[in-house]
């Protein structure tokens, strides 16, 4: 995908939570599900992806957090918006920070969209400088379906999880009071997610922690220039970096966490047919 997505088959909204307000572009029926922007931004292969969770039958909310908005990743731009990112009092970049506060306005979106839609709950995908943020989304009560992949932060601590003790202890309590699973993906070879901060979930987790790793040979060897020359590594496994073939293994990932999100938000498709 070379070019911008004018994102017409969405309807952009403004939700406040806690009164600050963000566009968040929402489009299909069912459940909801939340799906965070990558950097640099809400790029049309982070929308791709919105339409498959929407075609699965989900009601998906991609919110607006950084960067231009259905924009082509270039190098200069994304240089720009990771910069802006980095300094910007609503994430924690750096192992020092903890938590971002960023993640209590999703939350609070979270909260929202369950109620509009209903169902038993809301699922949450988070991609890179986001990815983690889907997991501390679980500490809104509404949240029971969280995907963490290729979570990037802490930039500067390879084994760190982007969580203060507090949150980390919450999140912990929560995903095993209520048997809950995360899943995660990586790439074997990725310098921004790295096998150090998977054993760290781990560790963090336990057996609610489901971490999937796939070869660095799955990866599009093609991604846009943000991904090959700045991200320098396969990273983006159902972004940027999947080859959009039957049986390919990104494709595989990607049907992987469809299936996760239907067996946690349309229970009903897997109850089995009563006896006759």
């Amino acid at each position: 995908m070379n070019y911008d997505d004018p994102i017409t088959d969405f309807t952009p909204r403004s939700v406040t939570v806690e009164g600050v307000a963000k566009t968040v572009y929402v489009a299909g029926a069912g459940p909801a599900v939340v799906v965070l922007p990558e950097m640099p931004g809400i790029s049309p292969d982070v929308l791709r992806l919105a339409r498959w969770v929407r075609d699965a039958g989900f009601t998906v909310h991609v919110p607006s957090l950084f960067g231009t908005d259905g924009a082509f990743p270039t190098v200069e731009a994304g240089r720009e918006v990771v910069r802006r990112a980095c300094v910007s009092a609503e994430f924690r970049a750096f192992a020092s920070g903890g938590t971002s506060p960023v993640t209590v306005w999703l939350r609070g979106l979270a909260r929202q969209a369950h109620t509009a839609c209903g169902g038993p709950g809301v699922g949450a995908i988070g991609l890179c400088f986001t990815g983690n943020f889907a997991l501390t989304m679980a500490l809104e009560p509404a949240v029971i379906a969280p995907v963490v992949n290729h979570p990037s932060l802490p930039l500067d601590d390879p084994g760190g999880l982007e969580l203060d003790a507090a949150d980390a202890r919450a999140v912990r309590d929560r995903l095993h009071r209520d048997g809950l699973t995360v899943l995660a993906y990586r790439f074997e070879g990725d310098r921004w997610c790295t096998g150090q901060r998977f054993a760290a979930y781990r560790a963090l987790l336990g057996d609610a922690f489901d971490g999937r790793v796939l070869p660095d040979t799955a990866a599009n060897p093609a991604p846009p220039p943000f991904f090959a020359d700045l991200v320098g590594t396969p990273h983006s496994v159902v972004t940027a970096h999947l080859v959009d073939e039957a049986g390919h293994p990104t494709v595989r990932a990607r049907d992987e966490i469809l299936s996760f999100l239907t067996e946690r938000l349309h229970p009903q498709a897997h109850r089995p047919l009563p006896a006759t």
